[in-house]
């Protein structure tokens, strides 16, 4: 990515370039997925903000999509073992100015939401059973 996320990870070495990368990924995906992408004709008031939590469900819905069985197992690589990374890495990116932040936002927001390899394996189990059409978005 920029030199900024380097420095970031030579500052706070738990997680590799790619979970980085891949949470910048994951806030473009859920806001497009909750219909909140930001628009040049949008009022420039107008509030894209997503929650810690959803944030969270987009980066599994993501991991899903991008890894499928292995989604789990690439979380794992990158140190992200509890939704509480997620949020580390977040506000890492914050501090670094890739990310913003509203006044509401808070580390706790992804404190202990769900249990992260529970969900990227037995989601992994519904969604692949499903036929082609149903239950997508």
């Amino acid at each position: 990515m920029e030199r900024d996320l380097y420095d970031l990870i030579r500052n706070d070495p738990r997680y590799p370039i790619e979970a980085y990368e891949f949470i910048c990924d994951s806030v473009s995906f859920t806001q497009e997925l909750l219909d909140r992408e930001p628009c040049d004709e949008d009022d420039p008031d107008t509030d894209y903000h997503i929650s810690g939590e959803e944030l969270t469900r987009g980066a599994c819905e993501l991991a899903l999509q991008e890894f499928g069985l292995m989604a789990s197992v690439v979380f794992r690589m990158w140190n992200i073992r509890r939704t509480d990374d997620i949020g580390n890495i977040v506000f890492n990116l914050i501090k670094a100015h890739k990310l913003s932040q509203s006044d509401d936002d808070d580390i706790e927001d992804f404190h202990d939401l769900f249990d992260l390899d529970k969900v990227l394996t037995e989601e992994f189990a519904v969604s692949a059973g499903r036929e082609p059409g149903k239950g997508d978005r």
